[in-house]
């Protein structure tokens, strides 16, 4: 699965990933007021919103990008009716050839999670059958609960060939409080990227492993470690401009070859039509902002590689 990854991002030259994590306060509002209208201001509306604002930046942008990454959250908090959207979402961005990282942050053991990677990864058994329900490529998971956590789902990834992503060092700014404990005079997040190599070396895909890590672009002298102790895992990195994240920061996360590491952005591409740069579009014309700030990040990504 990192192969296929590896192999889009370099047919596109773009080593991002867009973050489809729509608000409503992201969606302009001629699309919400439609979806009002039709169904009223229900779930059901705020979901057919939702479906509007992602099927139109997907249909800008899925040309320049090679992977999306939803952000569950985002669909859950519209009960049934968001996961119908999400489920909707996966699928269309698949017809339109990109791969997509589910991001759930899945964690718990035994039998728990080996229905979160069923659920998000697998496939699940109904009678006789197997069927995939979400079905996406990558997964995020989170290491917290040790190798138990763990197991089920690089059980299921060896057996269908899909990837997962562990958090190791995010974004966020109160992150230190415990990734950055020491512990046996190492921080807490370089034995959690230790454990990430091992944990991955059963689920190699040519140069690098189907079991990637979460590393955030906002703490670069933190990657530039982890790029090393890792050298074969690739990186999903958070952080790059709403967070602060700047194209500089992220250079310690790729590796020689100009591999290594997929940068996502959420709003700064799904709500570009907010910023000034690119209020030129307008809310009529979203879907263009959001193409035009693909471009630029690429074209800033590049620049540092």
């Amino acid at each position: 699965m990192i192969r296929q990854l590896i192999d889009r991002i370099q047919k596109t030259n773009a080593p991002v990933c867009v973050g489809l994590d729509p608000m409503l306060s992201y969606i302009p509002d001629h699309v919400t007021e439609k979806a009002y209208h039709e169904l009223g201001e229900t779930l059901e509306g705020a979901a057919e919103a939702i479906w509007q604002f992602n099927k139109e930046i997907v249909d800008h942008v899925y040309d320049l990008i090679p992977s999306v990454k939803p952000q569950l959250a985002m669909y859950e908090q519209f009960g049934v009716e968001g996961l119908k959207v999400y489920d909707r979402t996966v699928k269309y961005c698949q017809e339109k050839g990109l791969i997509v990282i589910a991001d759930a942050k899945r964690g718990d053991i035994g039998s728990t999670s080996a229905a979160y990677a069923m659920a998000h990864i697998g496939k699940v058994q109904v009678g006789s059958k197997r069927i995939p329900a979400f079905h996406t490529e990558f997964l995020t998971v989170n290491p917290y609960l040790g190798t138990d956590g763990i197991a089920p789902f690089l059980d299921v990834c060896k057996e269908e060939d899909k990837g997962l992503f562990v958090l190791v060092k995010t974004s966020n700014p109160s992150s230190g409080e415990f990734q950055d404990r020491l512990i046996d005079g190492a921080p807490l997040y370089e034995h959690v990227a230790k454990k990430v190599v091992e944990w991955g070396a059963d689920c190699m895909d040519g140069t690098y492993s189907n079991v990637g890590a979460v590393v955030g672009a906002t703490y670069p002298e933190m990657s530039a470690v982890l790029r090393k102790l890792m050298p074969n895992t690739y990186f999903l990195v958070p952080g790059y401009g709403a967070q602060g994240g700047t194209a500089e920061d992220l250079k310690p996360c790729f590796n020689e070859d100009g591999l290594g590491a997929i940068v996502n952005s959420s709003r700064g591409i799904i709500a570009a039509y907010k910023q000034e740069a690119y209020k030129k579009f307008g809310p009529q014309h979203f879907g263009e902002a959001s193409r035009q700030a693909v471009i630029d990040m690429v074209s800033d990504i590049n620049r540092v590689l």
